[in-house]
């Protein structure tokens, strides 16, 4: 079964609303730059309502990993999001201490071989590129790759997903799970209801026809 991540959470209302529609992890964004950033208390504050089994992401773009660490167990985080130009050692630092995540931005010139780099993490996300900017560039990922780095470990993918699109890139790469944040706004930081349901709906529908090719595999 495919997961849901949102990502981009700024507040306790947009909070309930994706947990309630069956959100497996919610991701909270410490990068300044970012329209859907917020603080460690705001953050803090949400994170006290979730239900134990959301997972409660941190999203860091090129923080100390002593940082990272620190901050990851003050607001007990589940995992961290290294969605920067960390190093491998970076990452095996945070690990030690704490789920890692690692986000690639994938371009043209991306090789799979750096997931290799980075043996220390849980999972890999890969995420569109964009010059200038780390997340929620609305543009979709190469599938076809993808598709090829499902073999390298558990990947969740980002990148330009909607509720139009999310049900074929499941089936076209069958990941870990999904990742959306633009796809579900209403505005920047601030998620539509409405298109949150309407994801989760195509998400469903995307995990019953795999569940029905997966039964006539093995019949």
């Amino acid at each position: 079964m495919v997961r849901v991540k949102i990502c981009g959470i700024t507040n306790g209302h947009d909070a309930r609303a994706a947990t309630e529609l069956g959100a497996a992890a919610l991701g909270f964004n410490f990068y300044e730059k970012s329209p859907r950033a917020t603080t460690p208390a705001d953050a803090w504050e949400v994170r006290q309502t979730l239900p134990r089994d959301v997972l409660a992401i941190g999203v860091f773009v090129d923080w100390k990993p002593t940082a990272v660490v620190a901050l990851a167990k003050a607001l007990e985080l589940s995992a961290v999001q290294l969605h920067g130009d960390e190093s491998p050692r970076d990452a095996s630092f945070c690990a030690r201490k704490v789920a890692v995540i690692k986000a690639f931005r994938v371009g043209e010139d991306f090789s799979l071989a750096e997931l290799g780099k980075f043996r220390s993490v849980s999972q890999f996300l890969l995420d569109a590129a964009r010059p200038g900017q780390y997340g929620g560039t609305g543009q979709t990922t190469n599938w076809d790759l993808a598709r090829k780095a499902v073999a390298r470990g558990p990947i969740i993918l980002a990148g330009g997903l909607t509720p139009e699109n999310v049900a074929e890139a499941i089936l076209a790469v069958r990941p870990y799970a999904v990742d959306v944040a633009s796809g579900v706004e209403s505005k920047l930081g601030k998620k539509d209801h409405g298109k949150m349901k309407e994801f989760f709906a195509e998400v469903e529908r995307a995990n019953r026809e795999l569940t029905r090719r997966g039964n006539e595999t093995t019949k």
